[in-house]
């Protein structure tokens, strides 16, 4: 890593975690983007969303950054905005994580709740509601508009381009669907690079992308809730197939992998790596599955790690997670290679 003098030349270049390989030679590979400034993959689309702003002329010296965000987004953009010397204001619910409010506040960012104190309900569309309204009243104001931005998708394009330095070919690329910007733009830069995966769609049960009626969840920062509508950087042209991951089953799994392995990853990408463990054997032999893991779980250690917090919501189910933990233990990487030496 050379050395930089701005926090976003630390983008990218994150690796690549072998989590799971199957008897057939089926390889689940996890790319943490956990290693990227502020802890999330947003951050890349967060820069990228600026910059193009600044190339079409809708940001200016001292402009005023707006958006809707759950976090993740917000932290990107504060990183950002705090660099290139513009403000930003979070438009935010109590349905975020609290670390990832502070956080935001603590580079510098304006949050405004659209709920009061004690309202812990997802409120994607109140806010994206009033970060519109508060841009276009303000003259020198943009609103990124995540959900509906070009730049968020290509923001992932240097994703593909760094899964192809490390690894020959790329069959199933499944991952969790929010804007659908990380999903999508990278899949988008594999078939410009002449590869052609087959993509599946992750969101939590209670989301509408892949249709349903929807209702209530709590995996943060991922899923269309009902009443919010599906942004233009969901491309259905690229999607083979979409999936449902209850709150359960994606808690569990994240709560699995932290105890069996030391290694800590959000609700969403829980919900990911569950969608890919219980179809893993269902793939081709010699599959390379790679699931983005687009933030870590040190957000989320009052809420999916706290006993208390997933009690009280009925998320708690001892079951799943040994569920989760006997493939892991089935299909840990190390044993596979000592099988392997064993059978020659």
């Amino acid at each position: 890593m050379p050395l930089v003098t701005r926090v976003t030349d630390l983008i990218g270049r994150t690796p690549l975690f072998e989590l799971a390989r199957t008897a057939t030679g089926t390889r689940l590979l996890l790319k943490l983007e956990t290693f990227n400034p502020t802890g999330t993959a947003k951050i890349r689309m967060a820069r990228e969303m600026v910059l193009d702003a600044e190339r079409r002329g809708l940001l200016g010296v001292g402009g005023h950054i707006i958006e809707s965000t759950s976090g993740n987004t917000g932290l990107g953009l504060a990183v950002v905005a705090a660099e290139r010397g513009y403000r930003f204001t979070a438009v935010v619910d109590h349905h975020a994580c609290k670390d990832k409010l502070r956080a935001m506040r603590a580079m510098g960012a304006n949050l405004v709740y659209v709920a009061d104190e004690g309202d812990d309900s997802l409120a994607t569309s109140a806010r994206e509601d009033l970060a519109e309204a508060m841009a276009a009243a303000e003259d020198g104001a943009y609103f990124t508009e995540q959900h509906n931005n070009d730049a968020n998708a290509v923001g992932y394009h240097a994703v593909a381009d760094e899964l192809l330095a490390d690894v020959e070919r790329v069959d199933i690329l499944l991952s969790a669907v929010g804007t659908g910007g990380s999903l999508f733009g990278t899949a988008t830069r594999l078939r410009q690079l002449g590869h052609v995966p087959y993509v599946v769609g992750v969101e939590p049960e209670g989301s509408i992308a892949f249709g349903g009626e929807g209702g209530p969840y709590w995996q943060s920062g991922t899923g269309t809730p009902p009443g919010a509508t599906i942004g233009t950087a969901v491309d259905y042209s690229l999607l083979d197939e979409g999936v449902k991951v209850t709150d359960t089953d994606a808690f569990a799994t994240a709560r699995a992998v932290a105890a069996k392995l030391g290694l800590l990853i959000g609700g969403s990408a829980g919900g990911s790596v569950h969608a890919a463990l219980v179809r893993l054997e269902q793939f081709p032999p010699g599959s390379t599955v790679v699931t983005l893991v687009c933030d870590g779980g040190e957000k989320y250690l009052d809420t999916v790690f706290d006993d208390t917090w997933m009690a009280e919501r009925d998320l708690l189910d001892p079951a799943a997670e040994q569920s989760v933990g006997a493939m892991l233990d089935s299909w840990s990487p190390a044993l596979a290679g000592a099988n392997l030496v064993e059978a020659r």
